[in-house]
């Protein structure tokens, strides 16, 4: 049987700090190399033995995974917000990639995602769509914030408009102000050209592949979120069951309890009433609670089964804002099995089993 090393790569915009364990634990080499594909081949195909790498999630990571993926058995592109033996002690390039070494030597690095070549495309426009999305967004609050600034009135969409723009700038009583705000909007007619760009070249790559078709049947998810939802799920594989994807997407549970037990009479009883606090999973992708929450949301209003499924949740006594979040984790239960299956949407799912 082959000797099995374990390397730690502390990654950076020009070097790449590198420190090899072997199987019983013991540094066996240290290095520094250039952050080239070139050197880095190099070095990788220099050692012998059964690989297993890692190195964090960062700027570099896709390209990195990629390069070493084939030159390797084994590669683990960790969580660095789950480090927190990195932050311990003393810190330089050579002990973070010595103590990633370990980590992943000790089972104990929690991995990121990283598989489907063949989204890549798919994923790059998504994340062009989401950026420029969020660009508008914050123009948009920059506009509004310059009308408040000096009192004036400007709820709803109307400001936006290029139809009325010049009765909102005749408002702005100050020349500098109001040329501050022509600005803007000379920036968001930009991003807005720019972004209805990106999202024809998103809804056209998506086309190209099966499963946005079949999300695209549950009612809300049209092909836009159809299409985001594949560039950030990439496989409905990755989850071995929908509290897996809840977990993802920030839609699952998390109890803390405490003080469970206690002595009566010299005998441990369970406590009827611990300590106890539930909420939602903190960690978790952002993009994907937002695209399940606001589906719960419109489809709570929207008619179908959905409003439906929704209106015996409130009928049962819930909550508005649980049953939006019931909804939420049933819409997303739905996508896992029909992707998953390739099947056609069911209303018949929603009285299955609750969410």
């Amino acid at each position: 049987m082959s000797e099995i090393n374990y390397i730690g790569l502390d990654v950076h915009q020009e070097t790449i700090s590198v420190a090899v364990l072997n199987g019983s634990g013991k540094l066996v080499m240290e290095s520094i190399i250039e952050t080239k594909a070139a050197t880095i081949l190099q070095f990788i195909r220099s050692l012998r033995g059964q690989l297993h790498v890692t190195f964090e999630e960062g700027t570099w990571a896709a390209w990195l995974y990629d390069l070493l993926r084939p030159a390797v058995y084994r590669l683990v592109v960790c969580n660095p917000r789950r480090n927190a033996l990195l932050k311990e002690g003393s810190k330089s390039d050579k002990v973070d990639a010595r103590k990633l070494a370990e980590l992943l030597r000790g089972g104990l690095l929690r991995p990121v995602y990283h598989g489907e070549h063949g989204l890549r495309t798919l994923r790059e426009l998504a994340r062009s769509y989401s950026i420029l999305s969020k660009d508008m967004t914050r123009v948009m609050n920059r506009i509004k914030a310059i009308y408040r600034g000096w009192g004036i009135p400007c709820a709803g969409m109307q400001v936006y408009d290029p139809r009325y723009r010049a009765q909102w700038l005749h408002k702005i009583p100050e020349a500098g102000v109001r040329r501050r705000a022509e600005i803007f909007y000379q920036h968001l007619d930009g991003l807005h050209i720019l972004r209805q760009k990106a999202r024809r070249q998103l809804l056209e790559e998506s086309r190209k592949h099966k499963p946005s078709k079949w999300l695209c049947q549950i009612p809300c998810i049209g092909p836009i979120r159809a299409a985001l939802l594949m560039a950030l799920m990439q496989t409905p594989y990755r989850f071995r069951s929908k509290r897996q994807l809840w977990t993802y997407s920030g839609l699952g549970i998390e109890t803390h309890d405490s003080a469970q037990y206690r002595y009566v009479d010299g005998r441990l009883q369970r406590s009827k009433k611990p300590q106890q606090l539930r909420g939602l999973n903190q960690n978790h992708n952002h993009q994907m609670k937002e695209i399940f929450k606001s589906a719960a949301t419109t489809a709570a209003h929207r008619g179908g089964p959905f409003e439906d499924f929704y209106a015996r949740l409130l009928a049962k006594g819930m909550k508005p804002e649980m049953a939006r979040l019931t909804l939420a984790r049933k819409i997303a239960a739905i996508t896992l099995t029909i992707w998953k299956e390739g099947a056609r949407f069911d209303a018949n799912q929603l009285t299955a089993q609750a969410a």
